[in-house]
């Protein structure tokens, strides 16, 4: 132990050094900063904080505990204003290159859904991703900054070892004095603005969920998008290299200060951060959202662990719990909408017939709205566990379409779900077709309709593994029903013209034909089939194979009749008066108006006659 009189002269030289650095006594002091200067003046410093504070229990004479107080005072204030200064000189945001996310992925299934079910394209976030990409091709020999990974976390040294030791040691005598809470929020201030200056790079803007609510859908789809990539990296980069830096500077110091100070600077940026995905996940269900919500809700769960490390203190515990809960919440809202969408394709009310039969803008729309829930099957999955809310053939309901789950045992849950979508859509359509006044266009409307949906299964391997070649097949047979009833409403009746029946006179076989009652039956076919020549040519198949496929099945049952009709009967025809009249067409004539047929436009008035 020193001698009371060594004691004093220490106590006395190290009030000297602490009042020579009072920045409000002296204007050099308030000019210069010790730690920027001499390293022999800062441990003199240090050292005479040191002797101040072990003072403060040896000194009994009330003048020198007021002196030393005072001295305590100065000093902290002081050691306030060289840590605030080296934050201040060592920070800056995280350099670009660095706030590259190594497992981020910014493929999309769906980056927009809307009727027309198009991509959006942001020039801006697409040379950003390019650039994103040179650099992870470049890798970080080019960063000067070092840092360790941990999984997908990747942790940068924020400031240099040095002064990360100069914090350190003002931080345990600030801490030591009673100034842990000056302490706490000169760090945070400093450092908070860091995180927002990191933020503004990265695209995140300061907007309440109010705000974000009130955003246009083609706008945030935008905003998803470049949130879905941000988050990866304030989580994984930003606030996980803060939370070392606090770890660095104040770790064993005191209890939890290192944690204390890391919520002071990243809790409200971390709130700003999840508010988005939060507005999202409680904002109005619609069907266009689902993709984007999807998109948002696999990005999150894929961070959940990542936030589970780096916000694993007591004191972060809300922010752990409000991801969590967001991550319920848009399962939730998926599943919702999922529902709400059913009920809309059941409900869709249009009630104009589209013009020729032709694929209805509502089988489009559902179609690529299913093929597009088939990328996310994996997601779904998981979130779609229960069967939809379905009719049957006992219900008796009439607005309800059947479907009984006993013919599709094994199939998952979403599996069953877009089968049903498929069964409501046909339900609808069915509903569309009576708008139809030809019965033969009814069947051609749903031939079209249905056809479509079975190739659009048929061009998705992920939504023909789900709907199962077995429901496929039932739908192949269905289109050709509808096929084989077109024919049947509107060939029979042109056919039956054709027959031999009818005609005949009692007598002789071979000479007893009703001459009058053959001239009847060729006009009669005549005007039946340039009437369904002039409405059928402004009827559409969009599909070439399917309209190539039917005109052929069509030929087949008209040209023979038709050349045998002729063969038996010209010439008593011919040998009359004007036969002209009657056979107007050749079979010819017949064989290229069928391909007039389906084509969506209108024809000249009057077939080609046959050549004289």
């Amino acid at each position: 132990m020193e001698p009371p009189e060594n004691s004093k002269v220490a106590l006395e030289e190290a009030e000297e050094i602490i009042l020579r650095w009072d920045s409000t006594a002296s204007e050099e002091a308030r000019e210069k900063m010790i730690f920027q200067g001499d390293r022999i003046e800062v441990d003199r410093y240090l050292s005479a904080v040191d002797q101040i504070q072990r003072s403060i229990s040896s000194v009994s004479i009330s003048d020198d505990q007021a002196k030393i107080n005072s001295a305590i005072q100065i000093a902290m204030a002081r050691l306030e204003d060289e840590f605030r200064n080296i934050l201040l000189t060592h920070t800056s945001p995280i350099e670009t290159d660095s706030l590259t996310d190594p497992s981020s992925s910014t493929h999309s299934a769906a980056t927009s859904f809307s009727a027309g079910v198009s991509e959006f394209e942001d020039d801006g976030d697409e040379d950003k991703e390019e650039e994103e990409e040179e650099l992870l091709r470049r890798g970080d020999s080019s960063n000067s900054v070092s840092y360790r990974s941990t999984s997908s976390i990747r942790e940068i040294d924020l400031i240099p070892s040095d002064a990360v030791i100069d914090l350190r040691s003002i931080a345990e005598r600030m801490i030591s004095a009673g100034y842990l809470r000056e302490c706490i929020q000169v760090y945070g201030s400093v450092r908070k603005s860091t995180v927002d200056s990191s933020f503004k790079n990265l695209g995140i803007e300061k907007l309440s969920i109010g705000d974000i609510q009130r955003l246009e859908w083609d706008q945030l789809e935008v905003k998803i998008r470049r949130w879905i990539r941000a988050a990866k990296v304030c989580i994984r980069i930003v606030f996980a290299s803060e939370k070392k830096l606090c770890e660095q500077i104040f770790e064993d110091i005191g209890t939890s200060i290192d944690d204390a100070c890391f919520m002071e600077t990243v809790k409200g940026p971390a709130i700003q951060l999840f508010n988005f995905a939060e507005a999202i996940s409680i904002s109005r269900r619609s069907p266009e959202k689902l993709f984007k919500i999807l998109d948002l809700h696999d990005a999150l769960m894929d961070l959940i662990p990542d936030i589970d490390v780096v916000f694993e203190s007591k004191s972060s515990e809300s922010i752990r719990i409000q991801a969590a809960e967001i991550l319920s919440r848009l399962a939730e809202a998926a599943r919702g909408i999922l529902s709400e969408f059913e009920n809309a394709v059941l409900r869709e009310p249009s009630r104009v017939a589209v013009p020729g039969g032709t694929i209805h803008p509502l089988t489009r729309y559902v179609m690529n709205y299913i093929s597009l829930i088939s990328d996310y099957k994996q997601t779904l999955n998981e979130l779609i566990v229960s069967k939809p809310s379905t009719g049957s053939r006992y219900s008796g309901d009439p607005t309800t379409p059947d479907m009984e789950f006993a013919e599709l045992e094994g199939k998952t849950p979403l599996a069953l779900h877009l089968i049903w979508i498929i069964v409501i859509l046909q339900f609808n359509l069915d509903g569309k077709s009576k708008h139809y006044k030809d019965a033969s266009l009814v069947h051609l409307f749903m031939m079209n309709n249905v056809h479509y949906i079975v190739q659009k299964v048929k061009g998705s391997p992920e939504l023909r593994e789900m709907i199962g070649d077995d429901y496929l097949r039932k739908q192949t047979g269905k289109f050709r029903l509808a096929a084989t009833n077109y024919q049947r409403a509107t060939w029979v009746r042109v056919l039956y013209c054709l027959r031999d029946e009818g005609l005949h006179v009692s007598g002789s076989f071979s000479s007893g034909v009703s001459k009058s009652a053959l001239r009847e039956r060729f006009k009669t076919f005549n005007a039946m089939f340039e009437e369904v020549h002039r409405t059928q040519a402004t009827w559409l198949i969009p599909d070439s194979q399917l309209k190539e496929e039917l005109r052929i099945s069509i030929s087949e049952k008209l040209i023979p009749a038709y050349r045998s009709f002729l063969g038996r009967f010209r010439n008593h025809i011919e040998s009359g008066k004007h036969p002209e009249n009657y056979i107007k067409y050749s079979v010819e004539d017949l064989e290229n108006a069928v391909l007039d047929f389906f084509e969506g436009y209108p024809v000249s008035q009057h077939l080609r006659r046959r050549s004289q």
